[in-house]
């Protein structure tokens, strides 16, 4: 496709619509991967005075990882130097998604060697962050190797990969949809610790800008567990729940949980800019639903919050505390 765009052509070989200007091409790496499985990846470049080239040493790791004759120490090895080679280097990234190699990876995702499996998902993370990537990874199957890593000893790094892929709006759709995964980040959020948690929530909150996926995560519980977490003062959690806010289902489910408005305006008084804003949002969706909750927040003197954060420096603070002030003064 891209040689028929570089030769001048407007339209598409298939179909014959008009393309785009300029076209927009998105690597398909499934294919390649595909290829790759009949095609040998080339031996390891021998020893030459290069060896310290970038391009050589990716080579020359991929075709260790790819070699069945490797054994188990050296394709960690392998993986490691990977995932280090790739962290800030956005060509090596492409080389090794052209290689075919993205397959093995998958593949290091799903290992019952815990080592074997971070690398993987740390290798995963690297080339995720290309958006030419992110398309191609979740076409690959990288979702359901996620997913089954989220119960693992990887779970926070498998959950940092959603978040990475959610970025394309086309993922998120994608993700949510995907049998168990907003149930998986879910359970992570209740029984995960520190890290697994906010990682859990910081996915929940990439994938619920997409609406469907709200009414998931509330009919998978999420509510009370984030109401909970809230409390011990994980921010994220009120980003998440300033989302879900926007559903009938969701506001429905908050209104039923003991200490709501105290853990909300405890972030509004308290919070950062964000927990400021989200506490605030959260609130708004509420107080408009709830002839109780507006009145138990007027009563915790959230009104005049509100009014003190009209003049606050951030236009979308000012805003959602205007609006909320207007709603408290309702009868």
């Amino acid at each position: 496709m891209q040689g028929w765009s570089h030769s001048g052509h407007r339209t598409c070989p298939i179909t014959k619509l008009p393309l785009p200007d300029p076209p927009i091409l998105i690597p398909n790496h499934a294919l390649r991967s595909l290829i790759s499985n009949y095609t040998p990846l080339p031996p390891p470049p021998p020893p030459t005075s290069h060896e310290s080239d970038p391009l050589s040493q990716l080579a020359a790791l991929i075709s260790t990882l790819a070699s069945p004759k490797s054994s188990p120490s050296s394709k960690l090895d392998s993986l490691s130097q990977l995932a280090a080679l790739t962290k800030s280097n956005p060509a090596l990234r492409q080389r090794l998604t052209e290689s075919g190699a993205v397959s093995l990876v998958l593949k290091g995702v799903d290992s019952d060697d815990p080592a074997v499996q971070e690398k993987s998902l740390s290798l995963l993370l690297n080339l995720s962050l290309d958006d030419d990537n992110k398309v191609g990874l979740v076409a690959e199957g990288a979702v359901g190797k996620l997913v089954a890593a989220l119960h693992g000893g990887a779970a926070a790094v498998a959950a940092t990969v959603l978040t990475s892929l959610a970025v394309v709006e086309v993922n998120k759709a994608t993700i949510g949809a995907f049998p168990g995964a907003v149930r998986s980040l879910v359970r992570l959020l209740s029984v995960g610790k520190g890290r697994e948690r906010k990682e859990a929530a910081t996915a929940l909150f990439a994938i619920c800008s997409f609406p469907e996926n709200r009414r998931r995560t509330v009919d998978c519980g999420a509510v009370p567990i984030l109401t909970r977490i809230a409390k011990s003062g994980l921010e994220r959690a009120i980003e998440v729940l300033g989302l879900l806010g926007k559903c009938q289902e969701g506001r429905e489910e908050m209104v039923k949980c003991d200490g709501v408005v105290e853990i909300l305006v405890g972030f509004v008084k308290n919070g950062s800019s964000r927990g400021v804003q989200y506490g605030l949002l959260t609130l708004n969706s509420l107080c408009c639903c709830c002839e109780r909750i507006k009145s138990e927040a007027r009563n915790s003197g959230l009104l005049e919050v509100c009014m003190g954060l009209i003049e606050d420096d951030n236009e979308k603070i000012r805003r959602v505390a205007s609006n909320l002030a207007e709603i408290l003064q309702e009868n």
